[in-house]
């Protein structure tokens, strides 16, 4: 079973030799980042810093860098385990006869209890903070050199000419010349410190539906912090729901819970599915929320270790936020994004800030993404049933690139394959698709790069469209859109264009193979 709580997590972490504390101060400007990223990606272990400077309490980083971590965190001890429960959860067997009904039960009665349930009290108020609610008692991170950077941008940055006549027109207090709006100029007291691994939680405001999205959050002051969500986002689809009305949105940051939560934060859930709900089905039960102090309509998990309470109003003008070291590798570009104003801080009594840093791969949240790729299989297969398996290989960073088996059946089903999965949720953003024959190991990246070279006539076999993409991808023209390429590295068949005889791969025969096997030892090598 998944833990209930981040300290119990913490603890059978230690216990398996999974954890390692680091009793010296350290700098959470930079050095752990940098402490971290070594140890990351050299496989090591969670990460628990027990003194940092400027603040009282401990950071736990690299939490999930390691597949065994990530499949303990999901009480699990393999992601395909999972993905045998969503199976079944999306194609269920109908019972026909009064016996099958009744072994029905037990799966019935247990969906019956995923949802979250709501309780009075949790221990992550058990302190609470609002008049007093401060950002920077909190040991936040800056994780890259140029975090919130804009004298770099202005200086040294790309497209620093622009940058500096709209920083000039902003601290002039004249209307941005993108769209003739004021905007805020950045004087935050903490230059590039950013909550990540956050849990954020929003509701829509007619409906009520739950949103939980991992957006970053880039600390300003004492009560102020942006709110990072892209366009496509649940939570930027809520705040533009509240525009509409003229409301001020309530939000709450919570870090740390059930050890599933991290997770659930990151699933490519379509929208009005709760989060909450999917964190009960990967949890076993459901999950204990408590409503915040200061935003009672938003409820955050009751074992929580820290939660930041706030509200966004949309009337109000946006703020610089960026630039930002993220998951591609580069520096994302600073934009506006909405002003996030505190209203409380509550935490446990004695919490674990709990935090990650991300950048060049592998970081802690490649793990994350391997899970939603092994575990969502089986819904990818239910829209798009070509699909044998995938793979998103680490050098992608998640939206570049996708790996994709079939099993050949009909002229262009690679193509077929390759738009279906341009429409399908997330997916949609993948730059580039390559379409292997069904024989071909997706996760060996090598036999991928081997058909691909192969197979491919560039002219006959490779086909690109425009459409929306991740808008952290900098090759884009334009923010969030560009072209996507899809590759056919299928054997060609009739009705494909122009093919010749199509030659077979060279490949041993079975006896020779196992003869072979049973005297390696015969020939002393």
């Amino acid at each position: 079973m998944p833990e209930a709580d981040m300290q119990s997590f913490v603890a059978e972490l230690e216990k398996r030799g999974w954890l390692k504390r680091i009793k010296v101060e350290v700098d959470p400007i930079l050095e752990i980042s940098e402490i971290t990223d070594r140890v990351t990606k050299s496989g090591g272990p969670a990460l628990l810093f027990e003194r940092v400077k400027g603040s009282r309490y401990p950071v736990l980083i690299n939490t999930f860098g390691r597949k065994e971590r990530m499949c303990l965190a999901l009480g699990c001890n393999d992601f395909a385990e999972l993905a045998d429960r969503v199976k079944v959860l999306i194609k269920p067997e109908v019972p026909t006869t009064l016996m099958d009904k009744l072994k029905k039960l037990p799966q019935l009665m247990q969906l019956a209890n995923l949802p979250p349930k709501v309780v009075r009290r949790g221990v992550c108020q058990e302190v609470v903070h609002t008049d007093d609610a401060d950002l920077t008692t909190l040991p936040v991170l800056k994780c890259w050199p140029h975090d919130g950077d804009l004298t770099w941008m202005v200086n040294d940055g790309p497209a620093k000419d622009a940058w500096r006549n709209l920083l000039a027109t902003i601290n002039a207090g004249q209307p941005a010349a993108a769209n003739k709006t004021p905007h805020t100029p950045v004087t935050g007291t903490i230059p590039g410190r950013y909550l990540t691994l956050t849990n954020v939680f929003t509701k829509h405001p007619v409906t009520g539906d739950r949103n939980i999205g991992m957006y970053r959050v880039q600390v300003f002051g004492p009560k102020l912090a942006a709110m990072h969500w892209h366009m496509h986002h649940d939570g930027a689809r809520h705040f533009r729901a509240y525009r509409e009305l003229g409301k001020r949105m309530p939000v709450a940051v919570s870090f740390g819970g059930p050890s599933v939560m991290p997770y659930a934060a990151t699933c490519p859930l379509p929208p009005g599915i709760d989060e909450c709900l999917f964190a009960g089905f990967l949890n076993g039960g459901g999950i204990e929320l408590v409503p915040c102090v200061s935003q009672p309509e938003i409820e955050v998990p009751a074992t929580a270790e820290f939660v930041v309470e706030g509200y966004i109003d949309p009337a109000e003008e946006p703020i610089l936020e960026g630039p930002f070291g993220d998951h591609t590798g580069f520096y994302s570009l600073a934009d506006l994004f909405p002003k996030f104003h505190i209203t409380a801080i509550t935490h446990r009594k004695n919490p674990i800030y709990i935090t990650t840093i991300v950048g060049k791969p592998p970081q802690e949240d490649f793990w994350l993404g391997k899970a939603t790729e092994r575990i969502f299989l089986p819904l990818l297969q239910t829209l798009i049933p070509d699909v044998i398996d995938y793979n998103l290989p680490m050098f992608g960073c998640f939206h570049n690139c996708a790996f994709v088996k079939i099993k050949k059946e009909y002229p262009y089903q690679a193509r077929r394959v390759m738009s279906a999965i341009w429409g399908a949720g997330q997916m949609a953003f993948t730059k580039m698709i390559v379409v292997v024959d069904q024989h071909v190991d997706v996760h060996d990246e090598d036999a991928v790069m081997f058909q691909l070279c192969a197979n491919v006539d560039p002219k006959r076999d490779i086909m690109m469209i425009d459409g929306p993409l991740d808008i952290l991808d900098h090759a884009t023209p334009h923010c969030g859109v560009g072209s996507k390429i899809g590759i056919d590295a299928t054997k060609k068949i009739t009705g494909e264009g122009p093919i010749r005889e199509w030659p077979p791969e060279i490949e041993m025969t079975r006896e020779v193979k196992e003869q072979v096997t049973r005297r390696w030892r015969e020939y002393g090598l």
